[in-house]
């Protein structure tokens, strides 16, 4: 579009209640219950009001449009959900924990069953909490179901491999994953069911219980969840925390009674948690921290599928992924043509509203985004850096067009931080020894994309690159899936590994019963097996 049709379009972004589409409006929800040691508590103290990050056209000029609102809880109503979960899980001996891994998933069945069903608001609730288009919304929904029934035939085929004994040295043992005991799960906004529940599931249906605190946007979509899991789970293995995570988490991690924190979000909430443990020792962190992943574009890259790569890898869901790639190296001697082509590309995004179709760049969540995108622009400018794309960095309300920044350097902030935003840095650079050498130094060390059709370059950077991160993609985005690959990170980026079979591990621990081969003995392991005495000690497997 040229320049009057953008302003214009910008111009009016946003529109008035009426010409919401019928199928896409959506009405206030104010939570005034939450799920706790197996009850829907009601609540009636203070709350706290969801805006959504689309605005509305009124009389009076844009306003957010108020969408619901939620329990506001403390510390008193957070120490009731911890003892729920520790009774629950009743020193490993509680009904969960000792279920029969069948029963377990029997559970999980239930409860994705009953999830489905509220399929159609929670997406809308997606869209309305933080701006994601439908069509990513409806996908988020739908991989997320994927993703427990992969987590279920994962589980199934360990329980098969479990169920026989191995006999090394004259001494037979069977070996299972037991669980590890209270689970605390805090989940992102950008991905506020998806990566929560790549979380949450595995650690519940390996037999551990259960506190759960909603991202911070993201909240109300969890819920249409709660008498699902209620109804799906034993009382106390899944309870709901709410309020202000600075308030009620420190006195849970402080109790010591925490055994698993996951935590995706940033290094530093992170590390101030586990300093709060006064166990470190018994406590097992599984996390998905900062990334600022990079692109590297050598003189010998295909330029238009490296710009339709990094378009979408820099650009899904406006740059709000830990995955997105957030800074881009490209060879001088080919900087102005990617930069001409990538551009022009990124000028052809559709932006609007989560609810239009082909929708590409839609609101943002956080209410000091476009502030801060700014002033990393503003910081970037001020040491030589120009916006080069058409319309890059404009913003109306809570929407801000991408900007394509060049030449970035080591002086500016856009270099250090991570934008997690539609900003999208180019450094340039000589000598590919200038792109590892950042990556060295560098706190992050997720994932990094090489853009090259030379298999010299290729190798000189596999080696040494794959020593700095967890992924190196060739010629693509970086990207979490599929689901059965490792999703981890080194440096500050991670702490465990995540994917459909490691995140069953990671939530559980090897343990074993072991006994000498002789008559005795293989009478009373015979009998146990024989009568279903035990749910650990068993040779049955599920198909």
């Amino acid at each position: 579009m040229d320049q009057n049709q953008f302003e214009q379009a910008l111009d009016h972004l946003f529109v008035a209640e009426e010409a919401i589409p019928e199928p896409f409006r959506i009405s206030e929800m104010h939570q005034r219950e939450y799920l706790c040691d197996g009850e829907m508590k009601p609540w009636n103290g203070a709350v706290h009001d969801v805006f959504s990050p689309v605005y509305i056209e009124t009389a009076e000029g844009l306003k957010q449009k108020l969408i619901g609102s939620y329990p506001l809880a403390t510390e008193k109503e957070a120490a009731e959900a911890l003892e729920a979960a520790v009774n629950a899980y009743h020193d490993g001996r509680g009904a969960w924990p000792v279920m029969s891994v069948s029963e377990r998933i029997h559970c999980v069945e239930q409860f994705t069953g009953k999830m489905i069903a509220q399929k159609d608001i929670i997406v809308k609730l997606i869209m309305w909490e933080i701006g994601k288009s439908h069509a990513d919304s409806v996908k988020e929904f739908d991989r997320t179901v994927e993703y427990i029934y992969a987590t279920i035939d994962s589980l199934k085929n360990l329980d098969r491999d479990s169920s026989r004994f191995e006999i090394v040295e004259g001494i037979a043992a069977q070996v299972r994953r037991s669980p590890l005991g209270v689970v605390l799960c805090m989940g992102p906004y950008n991905y506020p069911l998806n990566e929560t529940f790549t979380t949450l599931i595995p650690a519940l249906i390996m037999g551990n219980t259960i506190l759960f605190k909603p991202p911070k946007f993201g909240t109300l979509l969890h819920y249409p969840l709660q008498r699902a899991f209620q109804e799906s789970f034993p009382k106390g293995v899944v309870n709901l925390l709410y309020g202000r995570g600075n308030v009620i988490i420190p006195g849970l991690m402080k109790s010591g009674k925490i055994n698993v924190l996951t935590l995706i979000g940033s290094s530093k909430v992170a590390n101030e948690l586990k300093k709060l443990h006064p166990k470190v020792n018994q406590l097992r962190a599984v996390l998905g921290l900062d990334a600022k992943n990079a692109a590297i574009i050598t003189s010998k890259a295909d330029i238009p599928l490296t710009v339709k790569e990094v378009l979408t890898g820099s650009l899904s869901f406006n740059g709000q992924r830990c995955t997105a790639l957030k800074i881009v190296w490209v060879h001088r001697s080919i900087a102005e043509e990617f930069i001409a082509q990538f551009s022009e590309a990124v000028s052809n995004l559709k932006f609007g509203l989560p609810w239009e179709s082909g929708v590409s760049l839609t609101p943002l969540p956080e209410p000091d985004k476009v502030d801060y995108l700014n002033s990393c622009i503003q910081d970037a400018e001020v040491k030589g850096a120009k916006i080069r794309n058409e319309n890059g960095g404009k913003s109306k309300a809570s929407f801000f067009f991408p900007a394509v920044v060049y030449p970035v350097n080591k002086d500016m902030r856009l270099y250090h931080e991570e934008q997690f935003g539609p900003i999208v840095p180019i450094v340039p650079f000589d000598d590919a020894e200038e792109v590892i050498q950042y990556l060295i130094d560098t706190k992050y060390g997720q994932q990094v994309s090489i853009f090259t059709n030379d298999a010299d370059e290729l190798s000189e950077l596999i080696d040494p690159l794959v020593n700095q991160v967890s992924r190196l993609n060739v010629n693509t985005q970086s990207q979490r899936g599929p689901d059965v690959f490792p999703f981890t990170g080194r440096k500050d980026s991670a702490e465990g590994t995540l994917s459909v079979t490691d995140a069953i591990r990671s939530f559980s621990i090897r343990s074993l019963v072991a006994f000498k081969m002789n008559e005795n003995n293989t009478r009373l392991i015979n009998e146990v097996i024989n009568e279903d005495k035990s749910n650990f000690l068993s040779t049955k497997f599920i198909f």
